[in-house]
């Protein structure tokens, strides 16, 4: 499983996704989901995945793939528009999937892959597109300013309380790592490293790019604080009462 997040906010956009595919008493299997195709001035491209890592993995190797061709006359390079490489991405699952997903349906192996693709384009607004498994994709507007892929229940109360556009790049991150913190506290299948990225609007480049590992000082700190604040807001909030409490002390 994984767990990946993209947002779009008025200042910029935020991109996380974790690397485990795997997790068992004996085996954990880490690959980056995460991945950049920048061109400084022209265009920055952020591309999560999640699912099937063969079909993720085989699509974005097709979507490299494009210009290599003579056929390819639309690659991430040259498309005009974000919107154009969402529907780019689409087709590459599409053809990835009519491939090889009848022979992993005869296996009975889930042949499910999503991805969370978004950045600007020189001359383009700055846009982020859900892309599902069927190779069809939507757009975030203010009213859905984040996308989540993967296991995203766990992170999802964090996000929808204080996620939204008008807030800062870095309080708009550190609102998305603490929605990981709290996903790996409740899943396995979910784990560290995070590969992180935050894109300032209009900038055409990106202003950090960060791997996130155990030994990482800010996210320990992150976690510890998260954990305690929790425990002292519980403790600080009134026990419940209610009318029948009452009357029972009573008699």
């Amino acid at each position: 499983m994984t767990y990946c997040v993209g947002a779009l906010l008025d200042q910029g956009m935020v991109f996380a996704a974790d690397s485990r595919t795997n997790a068992g008493v004996d085996h954990v299997s880490t690959f980056r989901k995460l991945r950049v195709y920048e061109s400084p001035g022209d265009r920055v491209i952020i591309i999560l995945s999640s699912g099937n890592l063969s079909l993720t993995q085989s699509t974005i190797n097709l979507l490299e793939l494009k210009g290599q061709r003579p056929e390819d006359a639309l690659t991430l390079w040259s498309a005009q528009s974000m919107f154009e490489a969402a529907g780019l991405l689409g087709d590459c699952l599409r053809e990835v999937k009519r491939r090889d997903g009848p022979y992993l349906q005869q296996a009975h192996i889930d042949a499910h892959a999503t991805f969370i693709i978004g950045g600007q384009i020189k001359n383009e607004r700055q846009r982020l597109f859900l892309v599902y498994s069927e190779g069809n994709f939507i757009e975030a507007t203010t009213d859905t300013p984040f996308f989540q892929i993967g296991e995203t229940k766990y992170g999802k109360p964090i996000l929808d309380r204080a996620l939204h556009p008008s807030i800062p790049l870095m309080v708009a991150t550190k609102c998305i790592l603490i929605s990981f913190d709290s996903t790996m506290r409740s899943n396995v299948s979910v784990g560290l490293p995070i590969d992180l990225c935050v894109y300032e609007k209009d900038a055409l480049k990106l202003a950090v790019r960060h791997r996130i590992t155990e030994s990482d000082p800010y996210f320990r700190q992150l976690h510890q604080q998260w954990n305690a604040g929790l425990r002292t807001i519980f403790a600080e909030m009134p026990d419940p009462q209610w009318p029948e409490q009452a009357q029972a002390q009573r008699q």
